[in-house]
This record gives structure tokens, C-alpha cells and sequence, in this order.
């Protein structure tokens, strides 16, 4: 008998709409607006304190939470501004970026028959990581065009076999900002109950219009069951390091560190002592959002002499454009054909959606130097001459 190899426990997965947008981007030497990725580079102090520890011989395994000064800077990055006194060595842990945080807590606590709610338009690994630990996805659809949360609609999908709700705050790929009565609704729904709360908030510091992020970690309800995940790489403009953490508080966190332990065991040892040097200096952070609203603000001006209607964003470093008044094609096939024939690449937001619900709205990447949103911009507009 010859040997048939199993399908695996995601084998009605294919690859991935990011690999599949950049491949076609290079391909067709297309300007990629498709991948969350910022073409600029990171800041050169921050490189100078990762080459000294590279240079001086940190080179070995970092302790499995992460070493003590990182987790303690960002410590002090959570009191001063969430005003919650966590303890480093036992509320914080390094990850290989926000997507292995997300994976682990998924897997520290979703079991067989457990049912994650996942908010939609999600980003794309959340449903993943439940499949894989036996969950079932219960999708909750933000509304369209504004894209919020209808907390009465989610509150009706919750059961007693739901485990865990995921958010993701500032929420990708839409641009929506929680606000506080966000926050009030969630905990109404689950404070009589042992839901989780799986927050998602790497675009923490990429808020716009003057509006604040808020994070679980500032709501005492909430933060007593939750996980919440962040990245260094959406931060400081360097996505290939994939640098992250997860707070959570130590009943929780000693959970994710069983499977956090052998699933990376520790992370990257000179690049984590020189982001704790670099975080120092708190307005190397808090200043992002004033440099990310001007590039969405930039991109907006050569959009509206285009047939795309922006829908708003005031957080992450992505734009959401409607495209109904320029195709009735699907929006894989409208953004396939807007790479290939356009060369601009961008993302469909379908693909976000359990059901692949097709609103004919694509996504838009504006962390780019300023000259790439230009010639995007000359692009689009060139193609509807």
C-alpha cells in the first residue's frame, strides 16, 4: 500500500491573499499598497543599539519571558499610559512578533468544541489559530459602509460554549477606533461569565484625529480577563524583525507561557536589549500618530481625483476605498485587475470575511514614502483617463 500523506488540519487553506497581492505585484512591477508594510526603514539609533548587543556578544537564548529590561520598560510604558501597575516579571512576555502572541493564547486556551467570536472584516490569522485548536469561529460582521460594532447583535452569538472574543483595536483592515463605550459594551457582555478577551492592538500608537486608544489594559474589568497583544515592528517601522508582546495578568499569562515555552521558548536576544534602550525615550512612540495621520491625509488629497470613495480611517496605516462607481467585478478579481493592468496592488476586503461578503471595497497601505503614495495616486488616476 502506498503511502498517502494526511491533509493536514488546514488544508482547505491556500496561500495567503498578502502572498498571493506581492507576488502579483512583483510580477507586474506594480506599486505595492497590498502588504501592511512601510517601505521606509527603521530609525538608525535603533539599528546602532541593536548592532552594539550583536557586537558585544548577546548573542545567546534570552530568558523564555523576555529579558528583565525590556519587560520592564514596557512596564513603565503601561503605567504611564493606561494607568495600570502590571508587574514585569509576571504580566509580560516577548513573542516572535503579534501573530505568534496571537497563536499562543489561542492555543494556551481554545480547546475542541470551544467557540471563538471573531469580529469581521478579522485579520486573517485569527481563524486559522482557532481551526487549528479544534474551535468554532462564530462570526460577528461589523456594519457597513461605517463599520462598527453592533455589541447588541454579538452579545446574541455569545453561548455557554463561547471561550473567547477576539478585538482588534485600532481595528485592521477597516481603520475603526474603539471607543469608550466600546469598551463598557464588551464588558457588559462578558463580566457574568468566563468569556476571555483576546485584544489585538498593535496600531496602539497609530491613532488619528485626535482620538485615544483604548486599551483593555486601562479597563480593570476587562484587563482581569484579557490577553492583549502588541508588535514592535507596526511600531517602529520594522515588520521582518517580528517582535511582539502579550500582556495579561499572571493567572493568564503563566497559561501562555506553558505553550509560549515550547512553542519559540525565547525570541531574538539583541534586538530585544536594544528596543529596551530605544523605548527609553517615550516620544519615539508617541509622536506616530501624527506622522501616520499626515501619510493617510497625503494619500487622501491624490484619491479624490479619483473615482474611489474613501471610507474613513482613524487608526493602523491602512484606508479602506469603495470602488462600485468605477467596476461591478468582484473584489479579488477588481484588485487582481488593478494590479496587473493598473500597477497598483492592494487587498480585497472579502477575503477578511468568513462568508466572503464582497462590499466592492478594496485596502489601501499608506505606510509609504511619500513619493510612492504620489505616483500611486498618478497611477490611479493615469488609469481613469
Amino acid at each position: 500500500m502506498a503511502f498517502q500523506p494526511p491533509a493536514g488540519k488546514l488544508s482547505d487553506s491556500g496561500t495567503s491573499i498578502f502572498s498571493t497581492m506581492s507576488g502579483l505585484a512583483r510580477e507586474n512591477n506594480a506599486i505595492n499598497l497590498a502588504q501592511g508594510f512601510p517601505d521606509f526603514d527603521c530609525d538608525p539609533v535603533l539599528k546602532r543599539f541593536v548592532g552594539h548587543y550583536i557586537h558585544n556578544g548577546y548573542n545567546q537564548y534570552a530568558p523564555m519571558p523576555g529579558i528583565p529590561e525590556l519587560r520592564e520598560v514596557i512596564a513603565t510604558k503601561v503605567r504611564d499610559l493606561y494607568d495600570n501597575p502590571i508587574n514585569a516579571d509576571s504580566e509580560i512576555t516577548i513573542t516572535a512578533g503579534a501573530t505568534q502572541a496571537i497563536f499562543t493564547a489561542i492555543t494556551a486556551f481554545v480547546s475542541p468544541g470551544d467557540e471563538v467570536i471573531l469580529i469581521e472584516p478579522a485579520y486573517d490569522c485569527y481563524a486559522p489559530a482557532v481551526k487549528v485548536n479544534g474551535g468554532t469561529i462564530v462570526p460577528c460582521e461589523m456594519t457597513h459602509p461605517d463599520y462598527n460594532v453592533d455589541w447588541d447583535h454579538l452579545n446574541s452569538l455569545v453561548t455557554d460554549k463561547t471561550r473567547m472574543i477576539v478585538t482588534n483595536n485600532p481595528h485592521n483592515p477597516t481603520g475603526t477606533v474603539f471607543k469608550r463605550e466600546d469598551l463598557e459594551a464588551i464588558y457588559d457582555i462578558v463580566k457574568d461569565t468566563n468569556i476571555l478577551i483576546l485584544s489585538d492592538e498593535v496600531y496602539e500608537h497609530l491613532i488619528f484625529d485626535k482620538l485615544k486608544h483604548q486599551s483593555v489594559l486601562n479597563h480593570p474589568g476587562l484587563y482581569a480577563r484579557s490577553i492583549a497583544t502588541f508588535s514592535f515592528g507596526k511600531t517602529f517601522h520594522n515588520t521582518g524583525w517580528k517582535m511582539g508582546y502579550a500582556i495579561a495578568p499572571p493567572k493568564l499569562m503563566s497559561a501562555f507561557r506553558k505553550v509560549h515555552q515550547f512553542n519559540v521558548f525565547s525570541v531574538n536576544t539583541p534586538f530585544q536589549y536594544g528596543l529596551a534602550d530605544y523605548m527609553g525615550n517615550p516620544s519615539r512612540y508617541l509622536k506616530l500618530g501624527e506622522f501616520y495621520q499626515s501619510k493617510r491625509d497625503t494619500f487622501y488629497e491624490f484619491m479624490k481625483k479619483t473615482d474611489f470613495r474613501p471610507i474613513p480611517s482613524h487608526g493602523t496605516y491602512f484606508q479602506l476605498f469603495d470602488y462600485s462607481a468605477i467596476s461591478d467585478m468582484s473584489d479579488v478579481e477588481f484588485a487582481k485587475k488593478m494590479t496587473v493592468e493598473k500597477g497598483v496592488a492592494v487587498i480585497p476586503v472579502s477575503v477578511f470575511y468568513t462568508a466572503k461578503i464582497d462590499h466592492k471595497v478594496v485596502r489601501f497601505c499608506f505606510a509609504k514614502k511619500s513619493e510612492t503614495l504620489k505616483a500611486a495616486g498618478m497611477q490611479l488616476l493615469k488609469s481613469e483617463d
